[in-house]
């Protein structure tokens, strides 16, 4: 059953629910855990900046949202608390948290250090097919920035850095650095209106297969570098353009 945000008292799920993309429609898979779906979906909507930092949500509103009742809202609340994405105040509110810099700073840290092994592997490894899935997943993209679908290009862009996480043997490490990534994912999504921004990060995809392509270490390496170097880079002037974020 799909239901849309409809009359939640909550300025974000509000404005999500006429949205011409449709995002706002949720269907429950009955045969899901009901609160890891509400997680997921808060998830998205804060990742995705529909809601807001300051925001409330509101227990009762979203039970009736999602059809469930508040018991599996509030397991979702604690998920999202451990990730730093809501502050739960008991018997109070929950409110959407502020991007934590110095988070972001730490996911990012160990985003580098992952992803710098990735493209080692697969640079000494037989790596064509995932190379061709990458290759696929970029021309994608590049659609995806000429329609102006940039919730699509964000997706893609995950799904590009997760294939070359698996093809290299470490999919369990993405799944752990997916898990930190609330804060530095919504500061991407804060830096990639920015002009020249989604054109860079279509060089860089390039650059990145590339040079796996050439078996290339050293190039490999400066473009894994250079890529996630871009968005914390930038924090500051982000922090300047959007204070009320962070």
């Amino acid at each position: 059953m799909k239901r849309r945000a409809r009359g939640l008292g909550q300025e974000g799920l509000m404005r999500a629910a006429s949205a011409r993309d449709g995002r706002a429609s949720f269907s429950l898979d009955r045969n899901r855990p009901a609160a890891q779906q509400v997680y997921e979906d808060l998830r998205r909507r804060i990742i995705g900046l529909e809601l807001k930092p300051g925001e409330s949500l509101s227990r009762p509103a979203l039970a009736e949202f999602y059809t469930v009742s508040q018991t599996p809202v509030r397991e979702a609340f604690l998920k999202l608390e451990e990730e730093g994405l809501v502050e739960v105040y008991p018997q109070s509110r929950t409110l959407i948290a502020r991007i934590d810099i110095e988070h972001a700073r730490e996911t990012q840290f160990l985003r580098v250090a992952v992803e710098l092994e990735v493209v080692r592997a697969l640079v000494s490894a037989d790596s064509r097919q995932a190379l061709l899935e990458a290759r696929r997943i970029l021309t994608d993209q590049v659609r995806a920035r000429d329609d102006g679908e940039m919730d699509r290009f964000s997706r893609l862009d995950r799904q590009f850095h997760f294939l070359l996480c698996k093809a290299a043997g470490y999919p369990r490490l993405w799944a752990l650095i997916e898990a930190r990534s609330g804060h530095i994912d919504r500061l991407r999504g804060l830096d990639l209106p920015n002009p020249g921004k989604v054109s860079r990060v279509l060089e860089e995809h390039d650059a990145i297969l590339s040079a796996i392509e050439a078996r290339d270490e050293a190039a490999a390496v400066a473009a894994v570098r250079r890529h996630l170097s871009g968005t914390l880079s930038n924090a500051a002037k982000i922090m300047r353009a959007r204070p009320d974020w962070f």
